[in-house]
Formats: C-alpha cells, sequence, structure tokens
C-alpha cells in the first residue's frame, strides 16, 4: 500500500527543518522561547509538508482547549425570544472569539440544576474561561468559579462584593440625559417603568431617573416590568391609573417603550402631544415604531466585543481593568 498520502508527522517536520522535535513542538504550540530564525525554518517545513497539529496533543502540552464558554442565565424561550439584547452580545462575544481563533460554547439555564452543570463543565476545563451576561441578584457562580482559578468576566456590576472584573455601559448617565431632556422640553409628571430590580441595569436606569427627578424637584411616579414587550404594555397602563394627567415616561428598555405605546395609542393618548416617550437601547424597533422613539443608544455589540477582549487578556495572564464602562449617548427622535 503507498504511504504517500500518510498525514505528515512532527518528525518529518523536524528533520525537514534540521532542528529537534521538541523545537517543533514549541514553535507550534506558540512558545516565544524560540529564536526567529529557527522559528522561520519550522513554519516553512510545515507549510511545505502541510503539517496539522492534533488538537487533542496540543491542548494536552498547553492546557488550552481554545473555547470559551458564555453563559446566559435565562431560558432558551427567553433567549431566543424577540429581544435584541441577546443575539447581539452573542453576536459581539463571537465576532471577538472568531478573530482570535477561539470556540463559543453557549450554556443558557436558569435552574439549579442547570448552575450545578454548567459548574461541573467549566471546573472539568473544558472551556478556557467563562463570561456571564444578564446575570440576576447577588449570583454566586462568577465569584466561585473565579476562586477556583477559572478565568471569568461578567456583564454588569455585580451586585454585592465581588473581585470579578466586569464590563457595563453608562446606565445612570444615559438615563439622566433621557430625563433632562423630558424635563428641558417643558415635561413635569414624567413616569418610569423600570427594569427589574434583580438586575443591576434594572436598578441603575432606575436611579438615574431618580436622581435626575429630585434635582428637580418632581415627583418619582414608578412601574416596574421585565424588559418585555408584555411588561411595558401593562405596566403603562399602570402608570396611568396612578397619574391619570402624567405627560412623558421614560421606559428602561425599548422593548417595554414598544409596549407602553400600545397602551397610549389604545387609551387614545397621542405621542408625543399627550404623552412624550424616552427609551433605552436603539435596537431596530425603536427606528420603526410611530413615532420613531427617542432612546437612549447603548452599544451592545461593542459590550460582547470588550467582554471578549477582557476574558482573552485575563486567560493570556495580563492585567485587565476590574471595571470598564462604556459610553451611552440619547438619540432624539420623533416620541420625544
Amino acid at each position: 500500500m503507498s504511504q504517500a498520502h500518510e498525514r505528515p508527522t512532527l518528525e518529518a517536520v523536524a528533520r525537514l527543518a534540521g532542528v529537534s522535535r521538541a523545537t517543533v513542538s514549541r514553535v507550534v504550540n506558540g512558545s516565544p522561547k524560540v529564536a526567529e530564525p529557527i522559528r522561520s525554518a519550522v513554519r516553512r517545513a510545515v507549510e511545505e509538508l502541510g503539517y496539522i497539529p492534533n488538537a487533542a496533543a496540543r491542548s494536552l502540552v498547553t492546557q488550552r482547549t481554545d473555547s470559551i464558554a458564555l453563559v446566559l442565565p435565562e431560558s432558551a424561550s427567553r433567549v431566543f425570544s424577540d429581544d435584541p439584547f441577546f443575539p447581539s452580545i452573542i453576536h459581539g462575544v463571537s465576532q471577538e472569539l472568531d478573530a482570535a481563533d477561539k470556540q463559543l460554547v453557549l450554556m443558557m439555564t436558569n435552574t439549579v440544576a442547570g448552575y450545578e452543570r454548567v459548574e461541573r463543565y467549566t471546573t472539568a476545563r473544558h472551556v478556557d474561561g467563562v463570561l456571564f451576561a444578564s446575570t440576576h441578584g447577588v449570583d454566586p457562580l462568577p465569584g466561585q468559579l473565579s476562586r477556583l482559578g477559572v478565568p471569568v468576566v461578567v456583564t454588569g456590576r455585580p451586585l454585592g462584593r465581588s473581585t470579578v472584573p466586569y464590563v457595563d455601559v453608562d446606565h445612570v448617565g444615559g438615563v439622566r440625559a433621557a430625563v433632562r431632556h423630558l424635563l428641558e422640553t417643558g415635561h413635569s409628571r414624567i413616569a418610569t417603568i423600570a427594569g427589574p430590580q434583580d438586575m443591576v441595569a434594572g436598578i441603575d436606569r432606575l436611579a438615574g431617573y431618580r436622581a435626575e427627578l429630585h434635582g428637580s424637584d418632581r415627583r418619582s411616579i414608578v412601574a416596574v416590568g421585565d424588559f418585555t414587550r408584555e411588561s411595558g404594555a401593562t405596566a403603562m397602563r399602570q402608570l396611568l391609573e396612578d397619574d391619570p394627567l402624567l405627560d412623558a415616561v421614560f421606559v428602561a428598555s425599548d422593548l417595554m417603550a414598544h409596549g407602553a405605546i400600545t397602551t397610549l395609542r389604545e387609551l387614545g393618548r397621542r405621542i408625543p402631544d399627550d404623552v412624550a416617550v424616552v427609551g433605552f437601547d436603539d435596537f431596530d424597533i425603536s427606528r420603526y415604531t410611530d413615532p420613531p422613539l427617542t432612546t437612549v443608544r447603548q452599544p451592545i455589540l461593542e459590550l460582547g466585543r470588550e467582554l471578549a477582549r477582557q476574558l482573552l487578556r485575563v486567560i493570556a495572564g495580563e492585567d485587565v481593568d476590574q471595571a470598564v464602562v462604556l459610553p451611552t449617548e440619547l438619540v432624539v427622535r420623533a416620541s420625544a
């Protein structure tokens, strides 16, 4: 039988390059402890022979899997709903990992059994590091994994004490700009539909609303939703029952704002003539509401990319900032 098509071996590369097998292994696995002329000779031999490193063997040498887990503590039905946050964050993370030649492992869970599965999988070193997005409450898992030596980065300022690095956006500053815009355009009874109060995005956006109103001596009028369209519609109805004379509403997400607009139209309120509406996100939906939605733009794609960049730095042993906070921007359209 002909041997002409056998897969090239590490030994064959070493013979062609005129170096030892160990030297070839160091070059293939990215060791910096090889002089550039020798490195170049090995690379030429690899290219000439068409040598492909064995992934399993390489993993044993480098103790790396080249895989990263993105954990979303949500149900699959929520992740694959019409909320653009999840595909946007996944897209941003995957862009950065693709550029670094890393594999993304997506893990969704909102049960105790699911959390235990994530802990078993990640501590067994099936991945090189873990990203968390959309965490609720004081989530102990990121800190537990970090203490066990697993590189971890999260989205959102962690609730409670934590040493895990995080990437977030300027929720408070963005909301203050939105409420200030409503005050400056003559609105005096400004309500809010806040997000979930077990998530930092919900907490900080409500804090921004209250901080800006406090300086104007206006009364807070608050209802709470869960970032879904349906909850925005229900909360808007509740707010109008609480204060039928309200003339503006800041809504903590674009999806909830869309629900609020639906309710306002059903009840015969004109936007913005009777009630001005401002959202938060600047997802595509905000351009196509009627009227187009004034909103706070948060850079979700960049959030995902920065999240992945920070984790890759942690894995490489580089120093990273404890907190990276990305700017937000008020986008004024016809709704306010």
